[in-house]
């Protein structure tokens, strides 16, 4: 058997190149979202040592150190503000979300905490209207309604115990809608750039404290999943925004869908975790409801141009 050799990777790069852009955004949006589902996987493992505080902390921290590298030069140039007030609002709302996201990832079911996780679309396009004051017709409306009954569906309120887990996924995507509405009015000034560098900035600093509060020694074996937490997240986010470069949203958005999937792979072999076809259900029911949105939301910004 041959060696691999540089001029192996040359080929692989042109094979690459060689693909059209939706095929390109597909595979990129499908390891991103192997990606998510494994650094969800070893938070809950971690947890088992470290306090979700902690683990939060060394996640942003591995984040930032990633992000260095693309800042040196004309990034750095491209991080001046004027709102830096923005930017430290959007950090406050990030950093409790990923709190209570990582808490629930400790203590739910891990296909539970992706289906409801699925919400976070649905929260954006009510916080608009209560924000922008968008105006959103029927059928938009309608998909909104059918995302809360998904959820619904997965909870079962009244027919089975709500777990507090469940209740903190659903707080936590009701942050990340309000981080994703502030990204959205950054995007207006601010390059790419900057609102990634600032996010990054400010959830690590953020963190400090609270990881301080719970702080614990980590162990070898500990230090290990951190570092592989830092890893996963910073491919599942280069990923995606590979992805969403590559092609249009709309082209890309309905493989986010196998998180749910690999998450319960993973839930299934190695914690002993099997989701009830409810879960399942409810999470198709939202993430088809949050899929319309985002091409009604698609189409209508193509008309406004």
């Amino acid at each position: 058997m041959k060696p691999f050799t540089p001029g192996g990777f040359a080929g692989l790069g042109a094979a690459w190149k060689s693909q059209s852009p939706v095929i390109r955004g597909v595979v990129m949006m499908c390891a991103s979202t192997v990606a998510f589902a494994v650094m969800h996987f070893s938070v809950r493992v971690a947890s088992s040592e470290l306090h979700p505080f902690q683990i939060a902390f060394f996640r942003n921290l591995f984040g930032l150190a990633f992000l260095v590298p693309l800042l040196i030069g004309p990034g750095f140039v491209q991080m001046r503000t004027r709102r830096f007030g923005l930017h430290a609002l959007r950090g406050v709302v990030n950093i409790a979300a990923m709190f209570l996201f990582f808490t629930a990832l400790a203590i739910t079911p891990l296909a539970k905490v992706t289906a409801l996780g699925f919400t976070a679309p649905i929260f954006t396009s009510v916080l608009s209207v209560l924000i922008f004051k968008e105006k959103i017709r029927l059928r938009r409306w309608t998909a909104i309604g059918l995302g809360f009954v998904g959820m619904l569906i997965i909870l079962r309120p009244g027919l089975a115990v709500v777990e507090t887990g469940s209740l903190l996924v659903i707080a936590a995507a009701l942050l990340w809608s309000l981080a994703l509405i502030i990204v959205k009015t950054l995007s207006r000034t601010e390059s790419s750039v900057a609102i990634v560098a600032w996010m990054g900035i400010f959830l690590s600093v953020f963190s400090v404290g609270p990881a301080l509060w719970v702080w614990k020694d980590p162990t070898l074996w500990a230090w290990g999943w951190l570092l592989f937490i830092g890893f996963a997240g910073s491919v599942a986010q280069v990923s995606l925004s590979q992805a969403l470069k590559e092609t249009e949203p709309t082209a890309v958005m309905p493989f986010d869908f196998l998180k749910l999937i690999w998450a319960a792979l993973l839930a299934f072999w190695f914690l002993g975790e099997i989701p009830d076809e409810m879960t399942f259900i409810g999470a198709a029911v939202i993430f088809g409801s949050g899929l319309y949105v985002a091409q009604r939301e698609r189409a209508a910004a193509r008309a406004s141009k």
